[in-house]
């Protein structure tokens, strides 16, 4: 789906936050980050990622990495998600699809039968320079942190 590939300089986004924070890729330079976008907040798939994540966070502290999730949904729904999990990385309310058509994981997608346009669960791991590393697209919702953490 995305055209951007591991070497490739990642996109130079910005994001607001759950909290209206705004993130950038500039704020993470000298760490290494890891954007994962997700479908939809408080779903069972995104959960599972988002939960995985969570749960092995310490890793990713420990390795110098910071975490942002992105997905469409509105600054509301990723509080509830943030909150309601204990998730401790910020959430992007990319509800203009900004940083989601940046990274260009937007578009057609089919779910029992039907098609219709979405996010394809991406994640990004992006050096301390701001090249990309790694792309994966073949998520594993229950063992994503290992996927990135090998």
């Amino acid at each position: 789906m995305t055209t951007l590939k591991a070497g490739d300089k990642a996109p130079n986004f910005s994001g607001t936050d759950q909290d209206g924070k705004t993130h950038k890729l500039a704020d993470y330079a000298g760490k290494k980050l890891v954007v994962f976008f997700y479908p939809k907040a408080s779903t069972p798939g995104c959960t599972a990622e988002a939960c995985d994540l969570r749960d092995n966070f310490h890793r990713f502290q420990v390795n110098n990495y910071e975490l942002l999730g992105v997905s469409a949904d509105s600054a509301k729904a990723q509080v509830k998600f943030k909150e309601k999990y204990e998730l401790p990385f910020p959430l992007i309310a990319d509800e203009d699809k900004s940083v989601i058509n940046a990274f260009g994981v937007w578009g057609p997608k089919k779910f029992m039968g039907k098609e219709y346009d979405g996010i394809h669960r991406t994640t990004f791991v992006i050096d301390e320079k701001g090249t990309i590393e790694e792309v994966i697209e073949n998520v594993k919702t229950k063992e994503h942190a290992s996927q990135i953490l090998k």
